[in-house]
This record gives structure tokens, sequence and C-alpha cells, in this order.
């Protein structure tokens, strides 16, 4: 019976990309409330007043599933996820369906952005019994909360017979559920196990280039990013193509990674009238998106451009930033300098019904309208053909020609082509702005935060604005003072003016990251003060000290079934990969012998996995350059020394650590180096320093010899 369930559900899923329908409770109000009702979340909130007998993930449900011996459903989603309101509008609104699982189950509402602890575990039981994920997740598990089975999106029809024939399968023979989850929950355990490297491991050029070699089959060189669609914007790729493309001056992949982000930024990926970019494009060319936006996706895009455009001086990567900031700042930063994490894809169109990409997209007759005589230059620019067309006699912009060739079609310059672009989005955005605006999910995720944080930084020390530097310390301020406990713990999530749930491995390795990067902008020595604490905290509640690495979750959480270890670059970079890259750059500030062995010994950990399959392991592949080719401090005392960083920051020079004082420091890596009246540069690379200099454009030749 058993077995005969589980292939019903491999028949049935399907993998759906998430798209955004963030709606609030109150769209579905009815006469009686579930437990969500209690709760934060705009995902679980949509959900509230569903008839099903939710409740959040909490030591009480857990405890009530064991209490009344019954299965637990675990439904994971988050407000983004277009796939996961269709579930609920077929199956969690049916009273049938509801009775159904109120009878024989208790059912648990997760967000997946709230508890990624969660999600991971079950999504890890899904994919080793289907070999695909995706979301809506939803896993059946035994009361103590050991798996079962489960799957992504079923239909009504689909989810019906599932809930009845397992919750007949345990009544009536239980040792067989019980025998599969104990099978089952082995594996998620043993999954991602990571055994200690006592090898003495060779980080080396050759073996650097034999990586990217095996990565370059992968990529798409016409129309960048991977070849296979759908293409999603990967920052952390991106980043280390740039940085290798740089370092070992191969032309040919730095221009893949030009051709990608230009290809991003034409495509209808990216928002041309309000800035920002879509998740991903389900297409190869970046044309048509899933139309949500999340805080994390365009906080690393920003860092990706910002470092594109200071290695290039392409000027349409310095756009980009720049509206794209604007995008952050206007729709997902709130007055305290904290960002919430997301924009729906979905809005309300003409008939009051929720559509993905009305916000977004256009007839040509509305275009016509409101462009008037310059619609014809529009419409060759963005494509307002058959090129750009969507569907339903809609159109998403979509830039195909580079500006040099457009300028001479229609014998313009580019300042009459700035200026017309400017009229046109002021003109569309006056008509966006009379549409049903996308609804936001204004919950704040310390990780997130700690990632669009890091953003207005490399912002910052590109463009040398100093507003940008603001909105970076204004952030920093606020998990400073809401996110960091008495204890020295960070809190993973901040809403309605209410710090919760115990903060996870990410949210301090993205947190420790940015407040580097913080430091080397302003020179503040307490912002390594504070990063350095985060990461002593982390050492002593997250190390699994038999094999040095981090897991994803505190030593004093205990409601999980097992702890994982998350090394795997994603969108997002691994916890693991960014810890152990800031234990490399603490352990240069710090003389810290013990920090500089455990970054070494993690990259040893995983350096099969990188070498095997080095696009899922991009961050640490950027940590292995910094073994394998030179890798500087560049240190800069002396009075003038915020002056003297400027200079050194119009350099792309992605190999090198800044420390800097304007004063006597105590920080070991900035020791001895003060002199009344004089500001020097010193450049040293394995201990070994230069003869200081006071000119910057000299400590950067340095660099190259």
């Amino acid at each position: 019976m058993l077995k005969k369930i589980i292939y019903t559900i491999l028949l049935v899923i399907s993998v759906h990309s998430c798209s955004q329908k963030n709606r609030t409770a109150t769209d579905d109000v009815g006469p009686i409330s579930n437990d969500l009702i209690k709760e934060t979340s705009p995902y679980l909130l949509q959900h509230a007043y569903n008839p099903v007998n939710w409740k959040a993930w909490n030591t009480e449900s857990l405890n009530l599933a064991q209490e009344e011996n019954k299965l637990i459903i675990i439904s994971v989603g988050y407000s983004a996820c277009h796939w996961c309101h269709v579930m609920e509008e077929e199956s969690f609104e049916n009273d049938s369906v509801a009775k159904l699982m109120n009878e024989n189950f208790i059912s648990i509402k997760v967000d997946r952005e709230e508890r990624p602890d969660v999600d991971q575990i079950y999504m890890n039981a899904v994919q080793l019994m289907t070999g695909r994920g995706g979301w809506p997740l939803n896993c059946i598990a035994l009361p103590d909360g050991r798996p079962v089975f489960g799957g992504t999106y079923f239909t009504k029809t689909q989810w019906t017979k599932v809930l009845e024939e397992l919750s007949s399968l345990y009544k009536n023979d239980p040792e067989k559920v019980i025998a599969f989850a104990e099978q089952l929950t082995e594996g998620v355990k043993s999954s991602d196990l990571i055994t200690i490297n006592k090898d003495d491991v060779q980080f080396n050029v050759e073996k650097g280039h034999a990586m990217v070699e095996l990565w370059k089959s992968s990529l798409d060189f016409k129309n960048g990013g991977q070849k296979k669609a759908p293409k999603f914007p990967m920052p952390s790729n991106l980043s280390a193509l740039l940085r290798y493309s740089f370092q070992n001056e191969d032309k040919n992949l730095q221009d893949f990674v030009v051709t990608t982000l230009t290809k991003m930024s034409n495509g209808g990926i990216y928002d041309h009238i309000g800035g920002g970019f879509s998740r991903y494009s389900v297409d190869n060319k970046w044309h048509i998106p899933h139309f949500e936006k999340m805080l994390y996706d365009n906080a690393q895009l920003v860092s990706l451009y910002a470092n594109a455009y200071q290695l290039t001086k392409n000027e349409s990567f310095k756009t980009v930033v720049i509206e794209t900031l604007d995008f952050i700042e206007r729709e997902l930063t709130q007055n305290d300098g904290a960002f919430y994490s997301s924009l729906d894809a979905d809005s309300k169109n003409d008939e009051g019904l929720l559509e993905e990409g009305v916000f977004y997209s256009w007839t040509k007759e509305e275009l016509e309208a409101e462009l008037g005589h310059d619609f014809e230059v529009f419409k060759s620019y963005y494509n307002i053909n058959t090129t750009g067309k969507w569907e339903k006699n809609l159109y998403v912009l979509y830039k195909t020609k580079i500006d040099a060739d457009f300028l001479e079609t229609f014998n313009l310059t580019q300042d009459d082509l700035n200026k017309k672009k400017l009229n046109w989005k002021t003109k569309l955005s006056k008509v966006r702005n009379t549409r049903e605006r996308p609804r936001t999910d204004d919950k704040v995720l310390t990780s997130w935060n700690a990632l669009m944080l890091k953003a207005y930084v490399d912002a910052y020390r590109v463009l040398d604005n100093p507003l940008y530097l603001d909105k970076a310390l204004k952030n920093a301020t606020f998990i400073k003072e809401h996110q960091l406990d008495n204890d020295g713990s960070l809190f993973h999530n901040y809403k309605n003016g209410k710090s919760t749930i115990e903060g996870f491995s990410e949210d301090y390795a993205h947190t420790i990251s940015a407040l580097i990067e913080l430091y080397q902008a302003t020179l503040d020595e307490k912002w390594l003060g504070m990063a350095k604490d985060l990461m002593d905290y982390s050492i002593t509640h997250f190390l699994d000290k038999e094999n040095g690495m981090f897991y994803f979750t505190s030593d004093t959480e205990t409601s999980l079934i097992t702890r994982k270890i998350e090394v795997i670059d994603n969108v997002i970079p691994s916890s693991n990969s960014v810890l152990a890259e800031s234990l490399f750059k603490l352990s240069h500030y710090y003389s810290n012998k013990t920090y500089s062995n455990m970054a070494k010994q993690m990259l040893s950990n995983i350096n099969a996995q990188l070498e095997k399959a080095p696009s899922g392991y991009s961050n640490w592949f950027s940590l292995y350059l910094n073994y394998s080719n030179p890798y500087y401090e560049v240190a800069i005392s002396g009075t003038n020394a915020l002056e003297k960083l400027k200079e050194v920051n119009h350099y792309y020079l992605p190999n090198i650590l800044i420390a800097g004082a304007t004063s006597e420091s105590q920080l070991p890596i900035m020791e001895n180096r003060f002199i009344e009246d004089d500001t020097y540069i010193y450049v040293c690379v394995n201990g070994a320093c230069k003869l200081p200099v006071s000119d910057s454009k000299e400590a950067v030749e340095q660099l190259s010899k």
C-alpha cells in the first residue's frame, strides 16, 4: 500500500516554479480563523481563514501530534509562490479536503523564509524520494516529525487520494509507515554528511584552471547564464567568474560575464520602468520573467553590477546599480533602515482578479496613447513587436540592440536617447502608478538585510555616493539595535516592531560578511569588532567539532529531527562558504591562527565536491582563489587614510583585504604603522610587506607585480 501511494506521488509531482501571489488575510475572510491568525508572516496570515485547522511550527503543535498520535502535514511555501496559492484555492479552501485533514492530521503551515531550517529537512526528504523539489512543499511525517513521504504541488483529487490512503494505512498498519519513515530519516541525516579531510590539500592555479574549464561547458556564451531555461541570475557564480577572468586575463570568460549582465539588464527580467530584477526568466533569452522581485536577488545583483562597472566602466552597469537601488528605496525600505523581503508578481487586473505580471506588462494601444509621436522610436527600442510579445496581446519591454546600433538607425545622439528614455519612464511610471500595486511581504529577515547592507557598501565603494553609505550605516544600526540580542545571538525575523525566531547560520554568515565590508569602507573598527563577536558566537553554538563545519541551526534548537549542514552555493551562497571566507579575512585582521586553520580545513573538506562541480560551489571557488593566487593585505595608516582609500577604490581589486586607521590602532594588522602627519599604504602578501608608499597608484602597481 505504501509503495502504491509513493508511486502515485511520483506520477503526479511536477516541479512548478514559484511566482508571487501575495495576499493578505482579508482577501479570504471567513467567520472562523485558525491558529495562524496569531502569526505575523504575511504568508501564514494568507492561510489564517482557511477551513483547515492550520497551526504554526512550534513546540505546542509538535507535542499535540504526539499526544493525539496523528500524522503531521508539513506544508511549506512563501508569499511569492504562485503554485502555493493555487493549491490553497483548490484544496486548502475546500471544506471537504479540510475536513479530511482536520480529522486525521495535525496540519502545520510553514513560511520557508521564516523557517529555512524546517524547509531544508523536509525538502531533502522529498528530493530523496522523488529526485526533485520545489514549492509548495507538502510533506507528511510521523507524530515525532520523521518524514514519511511528500511532494510539491498536488491537484485536489491527487491530494485527497494521498490523504485518504495514508491515513488509512497509518490506522490499519502503522508499522509499515514507521519502517519507511525510519529509512527515510536515516537518508535525510546522511545525505549531506561532511567528513573531515585530513589530507594536505594543495590549492594551486592549475587545479583552478581545470575547474573553470569544466565550468565553461555549462555556460551559454551566446545568451549568457547557464545552457538551459529557465534562466536564473546566479550572482555568486558570475562574481567568481568575473574575478577569475580578471586575475587570469581570460578575456573570453570576461566577455561571457559582460554578455550575461548585458542580456539580463536588457531583458524583461529587468524592470525598465521602475528598476530592479524579477526572480528569473522562463525562456533562455531573459525575456519573460516570473515577476516577483526578491530582496536577496536584487541585493546581490547590485554588488555584482557595481563590481562589473568598476572593472569595465560600462555605463549601463552603473545605471542598473542606481535604478535598482532607487527601486529598493522606493519599494522595500522601511523608515528605520530595514528592508522588506519581496514584492508580489500578481496584482489585480481591470476585472479585480489577481493576475501575474499585469502591473509590469503593456498593450500596444496604451503605449501608443501615452507616447504619441515618440511611440515608433520606443517600439523599436523595446521591441513592441512579435519579438517582445508575451501573451493576451501584452508586451514585456525587451531590448535586443545595443545603443550604438540603435542610434545609427534613428540618427540620434546618446544624449538624445537618454532624454527620450527619461521621458518614456516618467510617462509610463505615471500610468503604472494608477494600477493596483503588487503587494509587499513586509517581514524583515536578518540574512537578506545583510546582503542588502553589503550591496549599499559595494555601491558606495564604487560610485562614491555618500547617500549609499548612509543607507548601509542605517541598516547596520538597525541590525545592531534590533536583531542582536543581549547574549550576543541574532534574531532571524523582524515584523511589527518585534524580533523573533532564533537566528540561523545564514544570519550570522551574511551579517559577519557585511560588517567586514562596512569596516573596509569606513575604517570604523566597531563594525569589525561586532563581526568578530558574531563569529565567536557562531563557533560556540553552531560548529560541528568533528568536521569543522557549521550546522545551520544553533545547539539550542531541539525541535528538529536532525541538524543540517549547508555547503552548496545556490542563488545565495551557502552559510558555510561565507563563514569560511570571513574566517579567512578575520584571521588576517587579528593574526588569529585558529581562524586561519578553520577556514583552510573547511575548504579542504569541500575540495572534492568543488573539483567535480565548481558551479555548485562558486563561493567556495572564490575562497580557493585566495589560496591559489596572490592575496594581498592593503593597510592604510594616517590622517588621510579615508581619502587614500577612496583612491584605491577606483580600481577593481578582488584579491585584497583593506585595513586602515586615521590614528593609532590596536588592531593587530595595524599595529606600529601610524606615523604622525603622514599617510602610508602598506601592501603585504603572506606576511611579507613591500616598502610603504604614500601614492595610491604606486600601491596598486605593487599589487600587479
